[in-house]
């Protein structure tokens, strides 16, 4: 059952509520968009947006302190791992002291891609709104802190791989790690099939999503079915509490 079934506060007992939804954006002048539809492209966060990982995730990471003979976080913490970059997670819980970034990393995606990758679920709607999206010939591609080859695989296993012009992560080797870079390589390979990025909108569920897209000029779409807390929308154009909402907000008729 997916957290928008379950409500995604319902993932951990202190995990704050959400913000009710904003039903309609507040225009902006940023350099690439308005915040306020017709959109000529969409960039989508994938952990807590499109896709509820934090099944596989925060199993994985429960192995992960096992295996190092390190306490295991509760489960409210584990949570606050899905979405920002992992080694800045890693570094907030102090694994950079031990057993090492490096370490950490490496036995956490061994873990993952074992058996967590393919745990996620879709939330109900995501997809057909990219498909929608899609059909209207909107280019549209991932920025999301996820490895690119993960967010490959586990899209490409929902068949929604291909309805995505671009499917942009952070690299491998921990290169392009930031919110920042990872939506301005986005937008770079946007440009490179001749999209037009002046009206540009981000979808996404954490402040690391609003902030990496303002610093590249970006309006974002928040979305509550996540894993943000209170707060964390703040600096977004709008705030969607199902997909019916941001499937309004994206300018799309109702489904």
């Amino acid at each position: 059952m997916s957290t928008l079934e379950t409500g995604a506060n319902d993932l951990v007992d202190d995990h704050p509520g959400q913000p009710s939804a904003t039903p309609t954006a507040t225009p902006v002048d940023l350099p690439h968009g308005t915040g306020t539809p017709p959109f000529t492209a969409v960039l989508w966060d994938l952990d807590g947006t499109i896709a509820d990982s934090a099944p596989g995730i925060t199993r994985s990471l429960a192995r992960m302190f096992e295996s190092f003979g390190l306490p295991v976080p509760s489960p409210a913490e584990l949570v606050s791992y899905v979405g920002p970059p992992i080694l800045d997670s890693f570094r907030l819980h102090g694994l950079d002291r031990h057993p090492g970034l490096d370490a950490a990393v490496d036995r956490y995606r061994e873990f993952y891609r074992a058996d967590g990758e393919l745990a996620d679920e879709l939330f109900p709607g995501v997809a057909e709104i990219i498909t929608a999206l899609h059909a209207a010939g909107i280019p549209q591609s991932t920025a999301t802190s996820k490895p690119e080859g993960a967010a490959t695989r586990i899209l490409t296993h929902f068949g929604i791989a291909d309805r995505l012009d671009f499917i942009t992560g952070a690299g491998g080797d921990e290169t392009r790690g930031t919110k920042r870079e990872v939506v301005a390589e986005a937008l770079g390979r946007l440009r490179s099939i001749g999209a037009d990025l002046s009206n540009v909108v981000l979808v996404g569920d954490r402040f690391y999503d609003v902030e990496g897209a303002t610093a590249n000029g970006v309006p974002t779409i928040y979305t509550t079915w996540g894993y943000g807390r209170i707060g964390e929308e703040v600096g977004a154009v709008a705030v969607a509490n199902t997909p019916e909402q941001l499937r309004t907000l994206l300018g799309l008729p109702a489904a």
